[in-house]
């Protein structure tokens, strides 16, 4: 019996992390020097990092806890810039459903932006069969892997070095900008078009609003919409199926 690692679509998905790996390894890096410079022991600085695992609410946080805000605040906080991955949840619910419990938390932790974009980009929609979600999930395993493998290391070795990495290098500026190139690469059809733009255009225009609830409004506007637009619009043929 072949073992998930040794399994095709497990490397397959490391193959395709591979790709933007670098981007969230310059985010990451760029995370750690904020991390470390935040005036938190050097405990609570590893414990953010490991057990995080959240660039967006890692750093809407920082700020909060050197102003001393009270721990609400500083978890309403995290919880609103997160909640897009109730919707990433919802999504993948079908392709987990065989797995305990257990399993389908850790691999809730496991499973990031890039990974969870790296999937559906190649299913949008869960497999019928068992084999066909196990072969999913294993590719998912894969990505999932090298992007923790790549935060997480990038991110420990700004904590590390936190003293010869001045933040004006601009390595959030750069993280961010290879994000954003990932994500027009996965801008594969007229929806996922749609979905960029209309949440981006949301977001911007409710900058304003407190704890970061633009990017759930943003995210909210684009769902809604391109439910309603999807009706119309011939479903999209997965990576496979075109190849």
């Amino acid at each position: 019996m072949t073992r998930w690692w040794q399994d095709e679509h497990f490397k397959l998905g490391l193959r395709d992390m591979v790709s933007v790996a670098p981007g969230m390894a310059a985010w990451g890096l760029m995370t750690g020097v904020a991390t470390a410079n935040s005036g938190l022991s050097g405990i609570e600085v590893m414990l953010l990092t490991v057990l995080v695992y959240a660039g967006s609410s890692q750093l809407a946080a920082l700020p909060l806890i050197a102003a001393g805000a009270p721990l609400w605040v500083v978890l309403v906080t995290a919880f609103c810039v997160n909640l897009r991955f109730v919707v990433f949840s919802a999504h993948l619910r079908n392709y987990m459903m065989d797995l305990p419990l257990g399993m389908r938390l850790f691999r809730g932790y496991a499973t990031a932006d890039l990974s969870y974009m790296l999937v559906i980009r190649r299913w949008p929609q869960a497999a019928a069969d068992a084999a066909g979600r196990q072969a999913q999930r294993n590719f998912l395993a894969g990505t999932s892997l090298l992007g923790w493998l790549s935060w997480v290391g990038a991110n420990l070795l700004g904590v590390a070095f936190s003293s010869s990495i001045p933040m004006n290098w601009g390595l959030g500026f750069a993280g961010t900008m290879a994000l954003v190139g990932i994500l027009c690469a996965l801008t594969t059809n007229p929806l996922r078009v749609v979905s960029l733009l209309v949440a981006g255009a949301v977001a911007v225009a409710t900058m304003a609003l407190p704890l970061r609830l633009n990017i759930l409004v943003g995210i909210a506007v684009a769902v809604s919409v391109c439910l309603f637009l999807e009706r119309w619009l011939p479903p999209a043929p997965s990576d496979e199926e075109g190849a």
